[in-house]
């Protein structure tokens, strides 16, 4: 099944992303996680990205495109794929729609994990990263639970960041809503809950609870 997650930041896609991937084993495409390693390695695309990152501006679609069409041709895509942090545009969209189109394998669901803006403004300025291993904790966590390794603030965490990110979204991204459900491929999912309801519904939403 091939999948685009959509929501604002901090609403609890790469959560959902992950349980997709341990029950049915496809591929998360986060582009995201892919920028900030580059980010991490000081490579030229890296280096490119981050003053926009750290600003809560999107990252050029040039980057974004050329990083995720290479992306999407790895072997372990064949089965299906799961985008996380991609479209974030109507022009992402479309270049995403020729992309498929050129490998002939369309989108089967736009899933949409709706959370309200203040909410995510409260989780994503208390989450706390380890230094040493990337561990996601809050601000309850002085030091990892997993490794023990000091726990800072992502400059992409602080409220002023937070909240340019969300006005980006609202402007450039939620547009996006519409757009695949005039393709009759959205499904919207009430995130403001336990993940693992969260998750329930997304199974069933995609007719996957049929297909285990």
């Amino acid at each position: 099944m091939n999948i685009v997650l959509l929501g604002a930041p901090g609403a609890g896609k790469g959560t959902q992303a992950a349980k997709l991937v341990e029950e049915y084993g496809l591929p998360h495409i986060s582009t995201g996680d892919m920028l900030r390693a580059a980010v991490k390695e000081g490579t030229p695309l890296g280096v490119k990205a981050k003053s926009f990152m750290d600003a809560g501006e999107l990252v050029p679609d040039d980057v974004i495109i050329g990083l995720v069409a290479e992306r999407l041709q790895a072997p372990d895509t064949d089965k299906g794929f799961i985008l996380d942090g991609f479209p974030r545009t109507s022009v992402q969209a479309v270049a995403l729609d020729g992309e498929l189109a050129r490998l002939e394998r369309p989108l089967d669901a736009a899933l949409l994990i709706d959370v309200d803006s203040e909410v995510i403004v409260g989780r994503l300025t208390s989450r706390r990263m380890c230094k040493q291993c990337s561990y996601i904790g809050s601000v309850a966590d002085a030091v990892c639970p997993k490794c023990g390794g000091e726990m800072y603030q992502r400059d992409d965490d602080n409220e002023a960041t937070v909240r340019n990110r969300l006005n980006v979204y609202g402007t450039s991204t939620a547009p996006l809503i519409d757009y695949y459900r005039g393709c009759d491929l959205l499904v919207s999912i009430d995130g403001d809950r336990d993940p693992a309801l969260v998750f329930a519904d997304v199974q069933a939403s995609l007719g996957l609870d049929r297909a285990k």
